[in-house]
């Protein structure tokens, strides 16, 4: 973790220095600085192609072996299924309100024209026919690849996911030894993928100050302002989500606001500072147990469930990255390219819990930009600046993990009495 946190500072201090570097080259170098510039853009180029290279095996790896776990998990009993559930469908809530809340603020708020067209200018152009949205026959038709390589080879993201969701399933209904020697090699491969994404952010520091020196060349100071205008977005997202479970936690759980408070005063000051929900995991189950008066099964059950395959804020903040890459090429993705997106998000969420912070990032954000037909290479410059947003991440995912066990302790409580009849 010490390591992960290093890193991120690292490459903060990074982008700040690339942008600054290239703004004063921009005002004072003339063309032989610029040039020299563009000739060092290339390795920025290269270190993103070796971050792209790993998305699509990696996406495919994670996303088999975590369907198969929720499936085992689903399968272990009423209340683990219950869980499972929840946590569905409060990842549905959580997508479906982050395209509603960012675009509107954005359009209450926008990206300034001049400031996107600089930063625009210091990443890839999208390709002319993204914004060409297949029609609905063509949609659906696309769900299922006629062939899984070629779908990966063009980066047509959501075919790919639905083929691995299906197969995760379907290792699951395989006898015991066939299946988990598949899903030992998915894992190996997605394993193989985490190495080699670790390798390339060794590397992320130069790799994010030559992306940001063609960045400040051609934004200058102005790209400061917009990824404060993305911190923003991204962290007030993941604040409503959070928000979102206190209110699920009153209103389903019937907690009262006082006791929710004092229970999860102490799990949201262990996620501000450590931001890992892993790190939270004994703050939640004492204080569930403690203040709020769930059974310790249901703790026990519940809450290292959730921790493994639940992050509630992960669709909201990760749809929020791509709507706000959107909004700064000046693209208005279609209703079935949202419809995509929120299902790569929520799958996508389900299979990047426990990857590293950094991983996560990319192997969670790319396969979204890629289903709203964005480009990625914004990425790397976002992924310098998210530590402010991965805390607000950590809070929201912390309170859902503990609103969904309050939620599902009343329902086993009302649901004791029925049962001993």
């Amino acid at each position: 973790m010490k390591f992960l946190r290093s890193l991120s500072v690292q490459v903060l201090i990074a982008l700040a220095a690339g942008l600054a570097v290239g703004a004063v080259a921009a005002a004072y170098g003339g063309d032989p600085a610029r040039q020299a510039i563009e000739g060092f853009e290339a390795l920025g180029g290269l270190w993103l192609n070796a971050l792209r290279m790993t998305v699509v095996p990696l996406i495919f790896a994670v996303l088999v072996t975590g369907i198969a776990q929720v499936s085992d998990a689903a399968a272990t009993g009423r209340l683990a299924m219950r869980a499972v559930l929840w946590f569905v469908g409060l990842l549905l809530v959580s997508a479906v309100t982050a395209v509603l809340l960012v675009n509107g603020m954005l359009a209450v708020w926008p990206v300034g024209e001049a400031a996107a067209a600089a930063l625009r200018a210091g990443a890839q152009a999208p390709p002319a026919d993204i914004a060409t949205a297949p029609d609905f026959v063509a949609w659906v038709k696309s769900l299922a690849p006629a062939n899984p390589i070629k779908a990966a080879a063009e980066d047509a993201i959501l075919p790919v996911v639905v083929f691995a969701v299906f197969t995760g399933f379907a290792l699951t209904r395989l006898p015991d030894a066939r299946g988990r020697t598949l899903l030992d090699v998915f894992q190996a491969m997605g394993e193989a993928m985490i190495v080699i994404v670790r390798w390339v952010l060794l590397a992320a520091p130069i790799g994010v100050f030559a992306l940001g020196l063609g960045v400040g060349l051609r934004a200058g100071v102005g790209a400061a302002g917009i990824l404060g205008q993305y911190i923003v977005v991204a962290s007030f997202t993941g604040l409503v989500i959070a928000i979102v479970a206190y209110v699920l936690a009153v209103t389903v759980g019937r907690v009262p606001l006082g006791r929710w408070a004092q229970a999860t005063s102490p799990v949201l000051a262990t996620a501000f500072a450590t931001q890992s929900s892993l790190a939270c995991l004994p703050a939640m189950v004492e204080r569930s147990r403690d203040d709020l008066g769930v059974p310790q099964r249901i703790a026990n059950l519940v809450l290292p469930l959730a921790v493994a395959v639940f992050r509630m804020t992960s669709p909201a903040v990760n749809l929020a990255v791509c709507i706000f890459v959107a909004h700064v090429y000046g693209l208005q993705p279609s209703l079935l390219q949202y419809t995509g997106a929120v299902f790569v998000a929520l799958a996508v969420s389900v299979g990047s819990v426990g990857l590293p912070g950094q991983v996560s990032f990319i192997v969670s954000v790319a396969p979204i930009c890629i289903a709203l037909g964005l480009p990625i290479d914004l990425l790397p410059i976002l992924l310098a600046v998210e530590v402010a947003p991965d805390i607000f991440r950590t809070l929201g995912n912390v309170s859902g993990d503990m609103a969904v066990t309050a939620i599902l302790a009343k329902g086993e409580t009302e649901a004791e009495p029925a049962t001993q009849a």
